[in-house]
């Protein structure tokens, strides 16, 4: 038996920008809105917007433009008004009052798009806990609806009541999942002390940047990747191997987007530790998109929300593959010279499109590896096989009985050796 997919919600999309913005931001953005709107399941049938000089604090748009929402949402028979803003409860109330439609700002999208894309158990607690945070101060507006249903004689006073019991339901269950993902970050950080000595590397950057098909290109193993935003939320760390005995640990990060709920950024904070405990940081953008610049901004602005400006950071260009000669000239001469030489240019696509970022990821390995002389019986294969395996052997001269190494070990691997009686001294 065949199962059919079931109807996509007819929806109308809002923009409500400051008078100051360019038309082109504006499109662009509702353009990303319609994007979101689409990985959520929804089908846009008409879109709408209104410049401000501030929000109306009763609908956020003019009473006039509220009053068309209502009539073209009745005219597309669309079911739901998603506006790109974030809605007061109030404001989100009065115009589900008005229209007699259903309202959802930019976070809650967000929000919804999160939860059915959450696979692991600590990803679907955080967005749980982001989507609690975000309903607590909108549980009125909730049981609007409900009174609607059933009406609203007999349901005032139990319906108050409820309302109080939901508010500390819900209350008891945010501290519950603060405490469950205080112990997730507590296991992850005895995870990352079984990692000390090996180079940690974080890829961010906006949603759909390309940060997946890098992991999965450099990894050469299955990475989930799909050209639609939010394609990935849990976290993912695979070894690199870089050849000539070196190799990295790189993960993948949720993918960032402006106006990102704060309680949802907030509740990621677990998964995002990833990124905090990171050597460097690896910030991927999308070259080919004509709104990298902000995209940039957004990025730089969570990072530092998270107290990350400071960490050692390189840009890499991606999907050079889809520009012009001219215009792969154009962005090199608008980048490089405020940022080089952390600044780097790629392609998934193209035959050695990465090697770039393997040769800064190898000289990175190599700077955090003391090049040291070892002297070592021929007997001791083990120790021999080991310095092969963990280091990068420089030079190597035979004899009699004695092997002598000039090579880059890492720290953890020095350790063993010496505690063995291994000869281990400075270049000289």
């Amino acid at each position: 038996m065949i199962e059919l997919e079931p109807p996509r919600e007819r929806a109308i999309l809002v923009g409500a920008p400051p008078k100051g913005d360019a038309q082109a931001v504006t499109d662009e953005h509702l353009e990303e809105l319609g994007r979101l709107a689409d990985t959520a399941g929804a089908e846009v049938v008409g879109t709408t917007q209104q410049r401000l000089d501030r929000p109306n604090p009763k609908y956020y748009v003019g009473e006039g433009k509220a009053e068309e929402l209502r009539d073209l949402a009745k005219e597309q028979d669309a079911s739901l008004i998603i506006f790109d803003e974030l809605l007061s409860p109030a404001q989100g109330r009065n115009l589900e009052e008005l229209t007699g439609t259903r309202i959802m700002d930019r976070a809650e999208l967000i929000l919804d798009i999160f939860a059915t894309r959450a696979r692991t158990a600590e990803a679907r607690m955080q967005v749980e806990l982001a989507q609690l945070q975000y309903m607590l101060p909108r549980l009125t507006r909730m049981w609007a609806h409900l009174s609607r249903v059933r009406g609203g004689v007999g349901m005032r006073g139990p319906g108050e009541t409820q309302l109080e019991t939901d508010r500390r339901l819900v209350g008891h269950r945010i501290s519950r999942l603060r405490e469950d993902l205080g112990r997730v970050a507590t296991q992850r950080a005895t995870q990352r002390k079984g990692r000390v000595g090996e180079l940690r590397v974080a890829l961010v950057g906006y949603t759909n940047a390309g940060k997946s098909s890098i992991l999965r290109a450099l990894s050469r193993t299955e990475v989930f990747v799909e050209d639609r935003l939010f394609a990935t939320l849990d976290a993912a760390t695979r070894a690199i191997d870089l050849g000539e005995g070196l190799s990295v640990l790189l993960t993948d990060t949720v993918g960032f987007i402006r106006k990102l709920p704060h309680h949802l950024v907030a509740s990621f904070r677990a998964t995002l530790e990833e990124t905090t405990e990171a050597d460097l940081l690896l910030h991927v953008i999308d070259a080919s998109h004509p709104s990298w610049e902000e995209q940039r901004e957004v990025v730089e602005d969570v990072l530092g929300e998270l107290g990350l400006q400071t960490r050692p950071t390189v840009l890499v260009f991606n999907k050079m593959d889809r520009l012009s000669p001219e215009e792969q000239e154009g962005i090199r001469l608008r980048v490089t010279p405020g940022h080089a030489p952390d600044v780097l240019f790629v392609s998934t696509m193209e035959e050695g499109g990465l090697d770039p970022l393997r040769d800064l990821l190898r000289d990175r390995v190599r700077a955090l590896r003391p090049e040291v002389r070892v002297a070592i019986p021929a007997t001791e294969g083990a120790a021999l096989a080991e310095i092969y395996r963990d280091g990068e052997v420089l030079e190597r001269e035979d004899v009699d009985s004695v092997v002598r190494l000039r090579a880059r070990i890492p720290d953890a691997t020095l350790g063993r050796l010496r505690s063995r009686g291994v000869e281990i001294s400075a270049p000289g």
